[in-house]
């Protein structure tokens, strides 16, 4: 990291601040894994940095509630990737987002009808929600992981890609995260 970055922790997640000579008075973040990057130009005084990370994490923040949908709205989309994907065979009775999912991203108990999906879904391109849904809704009608699971999935069309993508994030997970000073 150059010494013109410098990473914090904020009550929710890791933020590194960039600066930028190339950058003359635009100020843009996204998320990188459980970090988000704040790029400022070189010149902005630390108040002002302060001040446009506090805008950037609030603005981040509720682009993302827009995203996350509720219990609600996740049976919704159950059904209808059911319906799409499955001839609405596979018929869930709940689906819900839990927060003690760590090392998993669904999980399904057939005999309860129940799918629940990782919080650390919300905010993730929607066709990787759905493919971990239509996942789960596959182990509604056939157990485990066998070949006939796998010929299921296939009827989603984005299913590499999606599997591409958590195997991305779990990848970045395990990167090293070294702290480090900003030199003024």
């Amino acid at each position: 990291m150059s010494a013109d970055s410098f990473s914090r922790l904020t009550a929710t997640s890791a933020v590194e601040v960039r600066r930028s000579a190339r950058r003359s008075r635009t100020v843009s973040a996204y998320r990188e894994g459980d970090r988000t990057i704040v790029l400022i130009p070189a010149r902005m005084s630390e108040a002002e940095e302060r001040r446009w990370v506090t805008v950037m994490l609030d603005k981040l923040a509720a682009q993302e509630s827009k995203r996350v949908i509720g219990d609600e709205a996740l049976i919704e989309r159950a059904e209808r990737l059911s319906a799409q994907y499955f001839e609405g065979r596979a018929r869930p009775v709940s689906v819900r987002w839990v927060t003690n999912q760590n090392t998993r991203w669904g999980s399904c108990t057939p005999a309860e009808g129940s799918i629940r999906l990782s919080h650390r879904l919300q905010g993730m391109p929607e066709y990787v929600v759905d493919y971990v849904l239509v996942h789960e809704l596959a182990h509604l009608l056939v157990p485990g992981h066998g070949p006939r699971f796998w010929r299921l999935l296939e009827a989603y069309p984005r299913t590499e890609r999606a599997r591409g993508y958590l195997e991305g994030v779990v990848a970045a997970d395990r990167l090293p995260h070294s702290p480090s000073t900003r030199e003024d």
